[in-house]
């Protein structure tokens, strides 16, 4: 039987890609994502073996997509794809139940050696990143954003990509006020004192990519 396969990327033409380059008698792709809420969604009615995730998707991260589908559906697998120089999220995302994590720049063979160890239980951690510091944010705890909630990730993206509260209010479909108040509680929570400081932050952690 071909191994499911869910591709979750808000970038078109990479998804597309990924398609085109893994579709074989070995692999199905059975459904695209491009975003969070959308991955979480064919996770839930497609149930596939494995879900290749995006980190950074407007609405809904892949983090935060991650956690909902091991949440509802645990026995999908979920393969991060990811930048370099973001371990802090591949932690977050290992945190949240991640199985495994390969750079976007990988070749195919060991894009499909990943998606066969992760569809078979086995965890996958990919070359190209600090494997130790990304140990390190796990076990020291400090794999969790600051304990950010997904809203208030999904501000925090926004105010790194340069919107004003109004445009975030509209984006979001929520009052000013509320964003004004998400605003707050982020610069609290990460100690940070102005957008240039949150959109900096943004960039360390990979969140824009």
């Amino acid at each position: 039987m071909p191994i499911r396969i869910v591709i979750a990327e808000d970038q078109q033409l990479v998804r597309q890609g990924l398609a085109a380059l893994l579709k074989t008698d070995d692999i199905d792709i059975v459904g695209e994502a491009e975003d969070g809420l959308a991955a979480v969604d064919m996770a839930c009615k497609l149930q596939p073996d494995v879900v290749l995730m995006d980190l950074s998707m407007p609405g809904l991260d892949g983090v935060e997509a991650t956690r909902r589908i091991k949440r509802v559906v645990p026995s999908v697998r979920v393969l991060i794809l990811t930048v370099a120089n973001c371990e802090r999220r591949v932690a977050e995302a290992l945190a949240a139940g991640a199985d495994g994590y390969a750079l976007k720049k990988t070749g195919h063979a060991e894009l499909t050696a990943a998606i066969t160890a992760v569809q078979g239980g086995r965890p996958y951690l990919g070359p190209g990143l600090d494997g130790e510091q990304v140990k390190e944010y796990l076990e020291g705890g400090d794999a969790g954003g600051a304990a950010l909630t997904a809203r208030e990730r999904e501000v925090l993206l926004l105010i790194a990509k340069g919107l004003k509260n109004r445009e975030i209010a509209d984006a979001l479909s929520i009052a000013i006020k509320t964003v004004e108040t998400h605003r707050t509680k982020i610069m609290q929570k990460l100690d940070l004192h102005n957008s240039a400081e949150l959109a900096a932050y943004a960039i360390r952690r990979g969140m824009i990519e």
